[in-house]
């Protein structure tokens, strides 16, 4: 197997982890001290993974970077910490079920984008799997 789908299994199981452990972490914290918490070791792990990446030169990769590379990637930043607060609040006084599905729904978003930004190929497999997605979304949030 390809390790960049290695990569993507392991992704998918750790941010399934993810949401059960921040669940249960919120029994006696609010949604915003929670994620600051986790936005903390996120930043601590995040930081030292760079430095292992780059033999403990992140310094360098940055300065090579195009100045809209740097953008795309700070604005990416500001989605994530916009994502990550409203998943939070959401899993404080919501179901894990139900939120961690309404939000993988964010999949549309990214497979539109990625067909009309990036010009990514729209397949009958990505059709598929993205009408199943949808659907489970709708079954959950129809009253």
């Amino acid at each position: 197997m390809e390790p960049w789908k290695i990569q993507a299994i392991l992704a998918a199981v750790f941010a399934g982890l993810t949401s059960i452990l921040a669940k249960s972490g919120m029994k006696t914290l609010g949604p915003d001290v929670s994620l600051a918490l986790r936005t903390a070791v996120v930043f601590v792990l995040i930081v030292a993974n760079a430095f292992i990446w780059t033999s403990g030169r992140p310094g360098a990769a940055l300065a090579a970077a195009r100045p809209r590379d740097l953008l795309l990637l700070a604005l990416s930043g500001l989605t994530t910490s916009l994502s990550w607060i409203f998943y939070y609040r959401a899993m404080k006084t919501g179901t894990v079920s139900f939120v961690a599905l309404v939000d993988k729904g964010s999949i549309i978003v990214t497979l539109v984008l990625a067909f009309v930004l990036l010009h990514e190929p729209f397949t009958p497999k990505t059709a598929c799997g993205a009408g199943l997605i949808l659907g489970g979304v709708a079954v959950l949030t129809w009253k």
